[in-house]
């Protein structure tokens, strides 16, 4: 059974920094690309930060220079670092895995960001 989780998530003020967690199970995680999207109230889904299989990255434009992607092979996880963080961040951040035609995703975590 293929699992993501995202954790991480929660209520910080503007400026401050939030690290995303997302646990994959029940894949090969290192063949499979991993792509953080994000939907906020109002807004469809918008894809915010890639990693490929070989760490190569790709960034949205609202989150460039913010926001930075890794991976742990080892630990069968994805991480997003998220800095200087804005309110217009906020919103349910949902991590995907694919390889080509096959996508998984994990159930969302909230990030509010509020003063």
């Amino acid at each position: 059974q293929v699992q993501l989780v995202e954790s991480g998530g929660g209520l910080v003020q503007p400026r401050e920094s939030l690290r995303l967690s997302c646990a994959a199970s029940g894949i090969y995680f290192r063949f499979y690309g991993i792509t953080w999207y994000r939907e906020a109230p109002g807004n469809g889904d918008e894809l915010v930060t890639t990693i490929n299989t070989d760490g190569r990255t790709n960034y949205g434009d609202a989150v460039k220079v913010r926001f930075t992607i890794s991976r742990d092979n080892a630990n069968t996880t994805g991480y997003r670092q998220m800095n200087s963080l804005k309110p217009d961040d906020t919103a349910v951040y949902c991590c995907n895995a694919h390889i080509l035609n096959t996508h998984y995703w994990g159930q969302g975590t909230q990030v509010t960001v509020s003063s």
